[in-house]
This record gives structure tokens, C-alpha cells and sequence, in this order.
């Protein structure tokens, strides 16, 4: 068993919108993930989905208003809400949400990312 060192394993990518497992625990796993710019508009039917922002700043919009997130910083965008994470302009963020989340929701697209890497 060891310790997961966030800065260690964010040091070994560098592509966007490509979330990286680093953990997994009671069917939910933890993902790394480098953010530019605006990425798709999507929603997750049956999951909640937590954004955890560790540098950078990121927006996540929604119908219904948007919540701007710095350093430190969390919001869980609730299952069935329809949203579109806006890094502004890079943000590197720890997702926490089920195995089963889709990375766009029902959205299928070049940014869709199907086969989860572990780092």
C-alpha cells in the first residue's frame, strides 16, 4: 500500500480532458484531470459528479447558474444537471465520482474518452 502524491502523478501528463484514475474506493474512483478552455456541455443521468480544484480556476456552467471554483475549492454538480466546466484558462482538478460515469454523459464526441488510464 502506498500514498497517492497528487503533484507526483499530475507531473505525468499533459494532455486535457483525459482524466487519469489514481484511486478507487466503494465503486467510485479518483481522477487527475489538466483542464483549457471550455469543454462540452453533458449531464450524467444517475451519478453525481465532484470537482475538486487544485490550481487554476475553473467554471462550471449551468443552466441554472454557474459557480466559479479556485485552489482548494469543491462543488458537486448534482446528478441529471446538464453543465459545461470552463477552465479559464487552465485548471488541474481531482474528479470523484461512480466507475460507471461516463466522462461526457450521453454526449459521444472527439473528446470522449471510453478506456479510463490508471497512473
Amino acid at each position: 500500500m502506498e500514498s497517492v502524491n497528487l503533484a507526483d502523478k499530475l507531473r505525468q501528463f499533459d494532455e486535457t480532458w483525459t482524466p487519469k484514475v489514481v484511486a478507487a474506493l466503494n465503486g467510485q474512483l479518483v481522477k487527475l484531470a489538466k483542464l483549457e478552455g471550455a469543454f462540452l456541455w453533458h449531464d450524467h443521468a444517475e451519478e453525481d459528479e465532484l470537482f475538486l480544484v487544485i490550481s487554476g480556476r475553473l467554471r462550471l456552467e449551468m443552466r441554472e447558474g454557474d459557480v466559479e471554483l479556485g485552489p482548494g475549492e469543491l462543488f458537486v454538480v448534482p446528478r441529471g444537471v446538464e453543465h459545461r466546466p470552463v477552465a479559464l484558462p487552465t485548471a488541474e482538478v481531482l474528479l470523484f465520482e461512480p466507475a460507471s460515469t461516463a466522462h461526457t454523459g450521453d454526449v459521444v464526441s472527439d473528446r470522449t474518452v471510453s478506456d479510463l488510464e490508471w497512473i
